[in-house]
């Protein structure tokens, strides 16, 4: 349909020049923002290219950048996809465990039953939630939350708990703690449902021309990476402080990347027992929201 308009369009002075040779102009660029840590590797694994700006960042500020406007897709906390109608499902690709996750740990000066302060690592925000969910419906206690600067270490503050994740969290934390809690894991083993920590998502405003054209390179760069785990191993072992051995074990046994039945289920529980502590709007239909990626048929 596009041809239809060309005559008329190379006859305008300002016409850009690929229109006055009758050439379709590129289609723009989509800026795309995906998690800074270890955990996301295989997920933007050959993602780029033409027409693909890819950016990181934490996930708290994924989630802040794509609301502003300032990226048309990220991979942001599962959720800040609840906050509303704001985004739509982008790919089935995401950050998810079936047990323990390695990386996102909540370690107790005190027993878990005492606790009643709180320190939540700076990037995080799923995990947050998370954290105060399991405390809540588990132990009975909803501690007072603080933020843990980035640049700050667990031993720095004397809170009753401590929350980290992503790459600081594969290490074990400096500092006196009587438990540490494999958030993953707790929420497996307590729900036996899975757990999505991020998911690919797109502002209601980005054309849906731009989603279907995104969504199957999410799905490639998803796979390709899952293919590659050993060389991606093998390149960010050293630098996370991690042996090979162990650097791919995190990537293989630890880590889910397929948004399938049991992780939408696992999104709609979360759901519910967010919004039931005022984490997560009420009125929101995770199943719905989450029934297939926009721009493409359901499936």
């Amino acid at each position: 349909m596009i041809d239809t308009y060309f005559p008329l369009a190379r006859s305008l002075p300002d016409a850009p020049e690929e229109v006055r040779r009758g050439v379709a102009p590129a289609p723009p660029t989509v800026r795309v923002g995906a998690v800074q840590y270890l955990n996301t590797r295989p997920l933007v694994h050959g993602l780029g290219g033409p027409g693909i700006s890819l950016d990181y960042d934490l996930p708290s500020r994924l989630a802040d950048r794509l609301a502003s406007g300032d990226l048309d897709v990220a991979l942001i906390p599962s959720i800040e996809f609840f906050r509303g109608d704001a985004y739509s499902l982008v790919s089935d690709a995401c950050i998810g465990c079936r047990g323990p996750v390695m990386s996102v740990k909540l370690c107790f000066r005190s027993r878990p039953d005492r606790v009643d302060t709180l320190v939540v690592d700076e990037g995080s925000r799923t995990s947050v939630a998370l954290a105060r969910i399991l405390l809540a419906e588990r132990c009975g206690v909803a501690p007072r939350v603080e933020v843990l600067p980035i640049a700050a270490d667990a031993a720095d503050v004397a809170a009753d708990a401590v929350l980290l994740i992503g790459d600081r969290a594969l290490v074990p934390p400096r500092g006196a703690f009587q438990v540490v809690w494999d958030l993953g894991d707790e929420w497996c083993r307590w729900t036996g449902l899975p757990f999505v920590f991020a998911v690919w998502a797109a502002r209601r405003d980005v054309p849906a021309a731009t989603l279907r054209r995104v969504e199957p390179l999410l799905g490639a760069a998803r796979d390709s990476g899952r293919a590659s785990l050993a060389a991606i191993a093998s390149a960010e072992a050293s630098r996370h402080g991690l042996s090979v051995a162990q650097c791919l074990s995190y990537l293989r046994d630890n880590l889910h990347y397929d948004l399938g039945v049991a992780e939408r289920a696992a999104l709609a529980f979360f759901h519910d027992r967010a919004s039931a502590l005022s984490l997560a709007p009420r009125g929101f239909d995770p199943m719905a929201a989450l029934a297939h990626p926009a721009g493409s048929p359901p499936r």
